[in-house]
Order: structure tokens, then C-alpha cells, then sequence
């Protein structure tokens, strides 16, 4: 029986002791597989002390995280502590134990992540297999951290309250894909995300390295990639090699893509020999390009290149999965010219579909002779495909059902994509293993009701290897990304870790408004970057009334926002580019509506002072508005919040005792209707839907 095991019946055993399952109060997320709650707590003092024994101990990640760790619980809780020297002491607050020392070379795909913790008799064991596990339970232990409640006799100060957990993951792939070819991230910026996927216990990174709009990594056997296909904006080798080292220090893979045949652009434009026609080929900066042509394959050339420049990325990359795209290849970038046509007729294609998949196969080989598995997105399934590859599904659950059905493992990114700015609850209700499920009835935010589960066999189930949230960066620089990745992301690495029980959206989002906060110390500007940026919309003007008119309203969702043409010079100032992706503000106001119609209406006089102040800051923000450029279009924003709120105060007033005029309800609801899922620019005013509630449920005509 190994350390861990022995260590898992321990804790096992003290539940019993422990009591039931944790309340939303320890604020963790992802939540724990396992986890009982005590009373008591041990207190982090000054003295904070940490050990590490075990046959793992030694590991360089476990003697390189035990300092983060203590810096981190220093900037939590203010309290000076001295620098960690690790050592195998029982007396230490921190017990780390470390039962195996792992495999030799990189993180692979299923290695063991479970860990137990357990808090009790004035001390902390943190106990795993292997150290990836420890990185898992530190995570955990810092989410704990808190300030203890007070108490007479109580010392003040900060404490980890005594508990049992017992956690692994859900899917061995939990990932985030990450675009820098449409806006280019650096390096510190890629660091600040490892550390936020670390922290809510992503492992992969998957890096989308090129596209139409960039090639972003230094290639010494092909310099023209970065000379002519990057604007100069590219990662060097060694700023690779640092990124890859910081990763693994915090148990991420990185799985690069170079996107092909298709979303080729960089690459045809510095080596135009590979395109499928004559070009002339450039970088696309704007969004309303369509690149001209993409690679051709019916060259041999086409793959004597590829062969070399994979053989270079492979090496420079160490995973052992290598992602080739090959998604949105337009069968006229073929059709359209002679010679591949005639080669099509000559090996007796009948579309463009089975030349895709010819280019596939070729990649495959190619790939697999350099020591690593293909993945590609939903595009390079064919019958054909060897069940080496693995199948990235961006069009959903059914396309990565089939891929499992015909023996192909896949990973889901469809619903996934945090760019086109749908609520945290939405993301939630995906599962991999379940198709998504109806719309409630409830507020907004509430998330669909459960999802119809996959029809699949127990050995088709596990070709299912997770998931990954996806950042598409058309309309993203780096001084929001944060805001549009965080705090989101959170709740689909929830979906990816905890149990698939766990689906209480309500809880989520207590957990994650905490975790948003946790995340923040951890260095995210996901709060404070958009801060600032309204702080420079408003100028000379005080920002209060701006603040109040953003909480209200969200960017559009979904791919409308791309009809504005945006490029990667585009300027990305505007007050959508400001906000949160999701309204916490008016996600509570609509269940805060919610709750007073059905509790027999109460809570009026709170509602009345909402919208009252929301009221007040429409009127007081006009001036702003007014002789600010950049915020100029937003005067139909505040048109429309100063109506609402004035109607939600009307309505209120009616059902608190008054009666309504005749045909006030038909004039509110006309007054109200080009409110109500309109779009104002790039703007959603989200009270709209509850104030609509509360005009409906006025009696009378």
C-alpha cells in the first residue's frame, strides 16, 4: 500500500469525526472530489513553517512551489514570513508528503494529480503520490487561507479552518486555448494566465501559434516566418524554452498549434512557394480580409518543408501532442486552380474533403515520425485518419461523440469559447459527457437544465480526454484579456475537474465572485485593468457614474461584435472593451426580481433603491457622455437606463399598493421594447429582461 493510500484512509476515517460536505463558505473552485469540514482552525502566523518528506520530496517543482506558496500566503495576509527552508521537520505547520518521485522528462496526458489534505491539531498534511499532486493540494490550501471570524478570545489575524479533502480530477485534459496570432500576448503576459490556469488547476496550454494574422515563434531554419510573417511581434526560442520551464514548474503542459492547410497566411506570405496559387500573399490586418489561398497539397515540396519545420517545433516543444489545426479550409482556395484540380481527377477525389484528408494523412505520418500525436480540430476526421490522432471537436458534443464512436479520442471546446461573451452559467451547463440541455425558466444566469447524457460505451467514454476553454483574440489586447478570460475560466475548469454532480449554479457563483477576488492577489488585473480603462474614458469627469452605467450592461455576444471589422490594429478603447464580459450587477438584480415576484413582494424597497441610483447616475453621467468622444455613442445607453429604471420604479409602486393608470401598462411596455435584448453599438443593457418582468406582473390592462 503506498503513502498515499495509507494517508487517504486516514482522512477517510476522520469524516466520520468531520461532518458533512463543505458549505459555499470555504469558497473552493474547482470543488474538491471530497471534502468534510471540522471545527477549529490552525492560525498562519509569522512563525509558518514547512516540511517535505517522502521518496518525491526532492522533486524540483515541490522545492521551487514551496517558496511561491509562503509568498503567496504573505501577500494574502500581510504577515511577515521568513524564507522557507524546506526539511523533513514533524513539527512544522506545513507537512508536505510526496510518495513517488514521479516519471523522468515532461508532464504527460493522465498523470496523477490526486492529493489529500488534511487540517487538524495545529498542523496542515498535504500528502500526493506524486509532486503534481502537491502543486494540486497547494492551490487548495491558499484558496483556504482566510481571516479568521471573530470570536471573544479569539486572537485576530488569519487561519485555515480544519478540514478533510480527498480530491483528483475529473478529465486528464483541461485546457485553455490560447490565440496570440490575432493580438500578440508576451511572454510576462502568457506567465500571468499559467498562473491563474495553475491556480484553478488547468493543465494545458494549448498555444495557437499562427494564423492568417501572425506567425508568432522564432524558426532558425525558416527566419523569413518571423522576418516577414510576424510584424515583428514573435516569441524567441529562449523566451519559449523560459515559458516552457515556468509552465512545468506549475504542472502545465503547452501543446503548440501551426495552423494548416488552412489560416496560412503568415506562412505564405514569407514562403509563398507553399500557397496554392501564384499570391501576391501578405499578413491579414484586417478582419474583413479573406485570405487569398491557402497551402498547397499536392506538392512534395509542400511536405519536404513541413517535415523540416516540424522536425524544428517538435524539438523545440516537449509534449508529446502537437495540435496542426486544420480547421475552415474554403474548398474554392482549391478548386480555383487548375493544377490541383487536375491532380484531384488524378487520384480520384471526388471534393475537396478527401484532398483535406490526403493532407491530413500525409501530416500525420509526418508528425508521428517526429515522436508526437496529432491533434487537430473536427475538420481532419476521415474514415482514413489513423486512431493515433486526436480529434479537437469547436462544433460540439455530437462531432466528438462520433470521433469516440469510431475510436478516436477528442477533446470539446465547442460552448467553450470565453471571446464571444456569454455568462459563466452558460459555460457551466456544457459537459463533455452530456449534450446541452434546455433553457430554464428562471432568472438569466441560472443556466439550462441538465443535459442529455452520451450515448456511449464505458470504453468509448474514456477516448473522451476533457476539454478546453477557448480565447480567440480578435477582440482582445493585452490590457483586457484578463477581463475576458477571468473570472470565467474558472467555472469551466470546474466543469473539468470536480464531479459531474457538481451543478449547483447558484454556488458557482458565490464560489466564483470569491475566487475572482482570490485571483486578483495572485496578480490577475481582470478587475483592475478595466478600472482604468473607464477611468480613461471618463477623463476630467469623476468615473463614479461611469462605473454605475458599465454594471449594468454587457458587450453583444456571440460573433455579432465581429461585424465591426475589427483588426489587430484595431482600437480596442471603446466603453464594451471596459466592462465585463458578464453584468454581476444586473445578473442580481434580475434573480433579486426573481425572488420578489414569487415571495409575495418583498424586497420592494431595495429594488426601489436600486434603480433610484442607477436612475441618478444616468443623469449624472450625461456630461460625460456629452463632450467625450470616445463615449459619445453611449447617450442611447443612458437614454435607455434612465427610462427603465424610471418604469421599474412605476411598476413597483403599482404592485406595493397604487393602482396603474389606464393603459399604462401597454405605454410602459412600448416604451420598454427597444430596450429589451437590443443592441446599442457593441452594448446590452442587461436589466432590461427584469424590468420587462416587473411591468408584466403589474395588474391591470
Amino acid at each position: 500500500m503506498n503513502k498515499f493510500v495509507r494517508v487517504a484512509l486516514v482522512a477517510a476515517a476522520a469524516c466520520s469525526v468531520y461532518g458533512q460536505a463543505a458549505p459555499d463558505s470555504l469558497n473552493l473552485m474547482p470543488l474538491p472530489k471530497e471534502v468534510s469540514v471540522g471545527s477549529g482552525s490552525v492560525p498562519i502566523t509569522g512563525a509558518f513553517t514547512v516540511s517535505a518528506s517522502g521518496p518525491g520530496a526532492q522533486d524540483g517543482r515541490v522545492q521551487r512551489a514551496i517558496p511561491r506558496l509562503v509568498a503567496r500566503m504573505v501577500r494574502q495576509t500581510g504577515i511577515p514570513m521568513p524564507k522557507p527552508t524546506p526539511a523533513n521537520d514533524t513539527e512544522a505547520v506545513l507537512q508536505i508528503v510526496v510518495a513517488e518521485t514521479g516519471h523522468d522528462g515532461p508532464q504527460k496526458l493522465g498523470d496523477n494529480e490526486r492529493y489529500s489534505l488534511t487540517v487538524a491539531d495545529a498542523h496542515i498534511k498535504l500528502a500526493a503520490d506524486t509532486p503534481l499532486g502537491v502543486l494540486r493540494g497547494m492551490e487548495t490550501l491558499l484558496q483556504l487561507v482566510r481571516q479568521t471570524p471573530y470570536a471573544p478570545g479569539v486572537t485576530p489575524g488569519f487561519s485555515v479552518p480544519n478540514v478533510v479533502i480527498q480530491d483528483e480530477p475529473r478529465f486528464p485534459w483541461r485546457g485553455l486555448s490560447f490565440d496570440v496570432s490575432r493580438h500578440f500576448m508576451p511572454v510576462e503576459t502568457v506567465k500571468r494566465e499559467l498562473d491563474g490556469m495553475a491556480a484553478v488547476k488547468l493543465n494545458v496550454l494549448h498555444w495557437h501559434l499562427s494564423d492568417d494574422e501572425g506567425f508568432r515563434v522564432e524558426s532558425k531554419k525558416f527566419p523569413k516566418l518571423q522576418e516577414l510573417g510576424s510584424d515583428g511581434m514573435f516569441y524567441t526560442q529562449d523566451q519559449i524554452r523560459d515559458v516552457l520551464a515556468y509552465a512545468a514548474d506549475r504542472g502545465i503542459r503547452i501543446v503548440p498549434e501551426f495552423d494548416m492547410p488552412g489560416h496560412s497566411s503568415a506562412f505564405l506570405a514569407a514562403y509563398p512557394e507553399l500557397g496554392s496559387g501564384p499570391g501576391p500573399f501578405h499578413v491579414v490586418h484586417d478582419h474583413e480580409e479573406e485570405p487569398s489561398l491557402v497551402m498547397d497539397p499536392t506538392k512534395e515540396s509542400t511536405y519536404e518543408f513541413l517535415d523540416s519545420f516540424i522536425d524544428e517545433m517538435t524539438s523545440l516543444f516537449p509534449d508529446e501532442y502537437f495540435h496542426v489545426g486544420g480547421d475552415e479550409v474554403s474548398p474554392k482556395k482549391w478548386t480555383g486552380t487548375p493544377h490541383i484540380r487536375a491532380f484531384m481527377e488524378a487520384h480520384k477525389m471526388a471534393n475537396t474533403t478527401q484532398l483535406q484528408a490526403y493532407f491530413s494523412k500525409r501530416i500525420l505520418d509526418i508528425v508521428t515520425t517526429h515522436g508526437k500525436h496529432m491533434v487537430g480540430w473536427d475538420e481532419i476526421l476521415n474514415p482514413d485518419l489513423p486512431k493515433t490522432a486526436v480529434i479537437h471537436s469547436w462544433r460540439g458534443q455530437q462531432s466528438l461523440w462520433s470521433a469516440a464512436k469510431d475510436g478516436y479520442q477528442g477533446i470539446l471546446s465547442a460552448n467553450y469559447y470565453l471571446d464571444l461573451s456569454y455568462p459563466a452559467s452558460f459555460h457551466y451547463s456544457i459537459d463533455p459527457m452530456k449534450a446541452p440541455g434546455t433553457p430554464s425558466g428562471g432568472a438569466v444566469g441560472k443556466g439550462p437544465a441538465p443535459g442529455t447524457p452520451a450515448n456511449l460505451t464505458p470504453e468509448q467514454a474514456k477516448l473522451i480526454l476533457g476539454g478546453e476553454a477557448a480565447m480567440w483574440e480578435e477582440l482582445a489586447s493585452v490590457e483586457m484579456i484578463d477581463a475576458r478570460l477571468w473570472p470565467r475560466m474558472a467555472a469551466i475548469a470546474e466543469r473539468f475537474w470536480s464531479p459531474e454532480s457538481t451543478t449547483d449554479v447558484a454556488s458557482m457563483y458565490r464560489r466564483m465572485n470569491a475566487t475572482s477576488e482570490w485571483l486578483e492577489w495572485l496578480g490577475l488585473n481582470h478587475r483592475s485593468n478595466p478600472e482604468l480603462m473607464r477611468q480613461r474614458l471618463a477623463g476630467p469627469y469623476p468615473v463614479a457614474p461611469l462605473d454605475t452605467l458599465a454594471s449594468l450592461v454587457e458587450p453583444t455576444k456571440g460573433y455579432s461584435r465581429h461585424a465591426q471589422k475589427y483588426g489587430i490594429f484595431s482600437t480596442l478603447n471603446r466603453l464594451s472593451f471596459a466592462i465585463p464580459s458578464e453584468s454581476d450587477t444586473a445578473r442580481d438584480f434580475r434573480n433579486a426580481v426573481d425572488e420578489y415576484l414569487a415571495d409575495n413582494h418583498k424586497g420592494g424597497e431595495r429594488l426601489q433603491m436600486n434603480l433610484a441610483a442607477w436612475g441618478q447616475a444616468a443623469k449624472d453621467v450625461r456630461p460625460m457622455l456629452t463632450n467625450q468622444s470616445v463615449l459619445a455613442e453611449n447617450l442611447p445607453v443612458a437614454d435607455g437606463v434612465e427610462t427603465l429604471c424610471q418604469i421599474g420604479r412605476q411598476a413597483l409602486s403599482y404592485m406595493s399598493g397604487g393602482s396603474a393608470p389606464p393603459d399604462w401598462k401597454k405605454n410602459a411596455k412600448a416604451k420598454i421594447e427597444p430596450y429589451v435584448d437590443k443592441r446599442f453599438g457593441d452594448l446590452l443593457i442587461q436589466i432590461a429582461p427584469a424590468i420587462k418582468k416587473l411591468v408584466e406582473a403589474v395588474p391591470g390592462n
